[in-house]
């Protein structure tokens, strides 16, 4: 996804409106890795909407490892003086000599296709990539890390029913998955380690199951991304188990305000679980939800007793989102609206 849809738009200007202090960024200088991926893209958007067009003065750096991708997403800001493209890859040293004063680490791949097929570049981003962020904030800026982590390193938890930020399980280093959530975990301790050591600030956000317009829908694997890309190309859904796995999916406006609410309002070098967890839904029936979107769609079951390593086995338990809560974030966007907002973007960019 590269064109900005009607649907998105409409979500940045709604964003821009939300009761958080946009005059904090007044001055300041904000990075974002991972630029042209489904969260740091709206975040970056964001910014530059409230740079042009509510008057808050804020310069706004884009890292992404592909100067092409990033021209088609952000094309109609290229030589604004506000604007930067740091085109390089995070795994390697970053190289910007200006000032820093926050910093979004996004950079990074929750798709099963990849945890399969690249297991060892998942953990160079997770480890090297954050490494050198951190790297470049305590030599020469001392920026605030907003890092996006995931629900995954809590692990496997048979003994709560609902995690909370300090409610840790087990992880086999060995699963082949584990690329992802060992890396993820990996990744916190070197936020925090530089906080100890060099003085860097940091959040670190667990996010679960995020969804929308800038979402991949091809080579993914996630289920809201394959469940969206059939019924986008009007392809009848195969559930290749029972279904009655159950996911709590969060709209990406909720997530990318979220993120913004802990920067502005969270306690330095804490963790936060950031989901949306009042409607939780089985997979069968968010199947059926998203078929209804393309009149004459099917939603049948081809189980298989291969299981696909690229995916969490862990039994899923609820995230307890009360201390984000507590600085006054809750999400707004219900599931029927998300999705359906999420389809109509995708097929108006057809």
């Amino acid at each position: 996804m590269t064109k900005m849809t009607t649907i998105i738009k409409e979500d940045i200007k709604k964003m821009s409106q939300a009761n958080l202090p946009w005059d904090r960024l007044e001055g300041k200088t904000v990075l974002i890795t991972g630029a042209t991926g489904m969260l740091a893209s709206y975040v970056t958007w964001l910014l530059l909407y409230l740079r042009k067009n509510c008057n808050v003065n804020v310069n706004i750096l884009a890292l992404c490892r592909s100067k092409e991708t990033a021209e088609k997403y952000f094309g109609d800001y290229l030589g604004e003086q506000y604007f930067s493209l740091l085109i390089q890859d995070v795994c390697s040293p970053i190289k910007y000599d200006g000032g820093i004063d926050f910093i979004f680490h996004l950079a990074g791949n929750a798709s099963p296709y990849y945890i399969k097929e690249d297991p060892v570049g998942i953990m160079q981003c997770n480890l090297l990539g954050t490494m050198n962020i951190l790297q470049l904030t305590c030599e020469k800026n001392n920026a605030t890390v907003i890092f996006a982590s995931t629900r995954e390193v809590y692990g496997q938890n048979d003994f709560v029913d609902l995690l909370d930020e300090h409610s840790f399980g087990v992880i086999d280093p060995l699963d082949p998955r584990s690329c992802y959530p060992e890396s993820k975990r990996a990744a916190e301790t070197l936020m925090k380690s530089y906080s100890l050591q060099y003085g860097v600030p940091f959040y670190t956000i667990r996010i679960a199951h995020s969804y929308g317009p800038t979402m991949k829908l091809k080579n993914d694997g996630r289920i809201m991304s394959d469940l969206m890309s059939n019924a986008v190309d009007c392809n009848d859904i195969i559930l290749k188990s029972d279904g009655k796995s159950v996911r709590a999916f969060i709209y990406i406006t909720d997530a990318v305000l979220g993120l913004f609410t802990v920067m502005f309002y969270g306690k330095n070098n804490e963790a936060y679980n950031l989901a949306n967890e009042t409607e939780p839904i089985t997979i069968k029936e968010l199947a059926q939800m998203i078929a209804s979107l393309q009149q004459g769609l099917k939603v049948t079951m081809r189980i298989s007793d291969q299981r696909n390593t690229g995916y969490c086995a862990y039994q899923r338990k609820a995230l307890d989102t009360s201390a984000i809560e507590s600085l006054g974030w809750s999400p707004k966007i219900t599931l029927e609206k998300g999705i359906l907002r999420t389809f109509q973007s995708f097929m108006s960019a057809k």
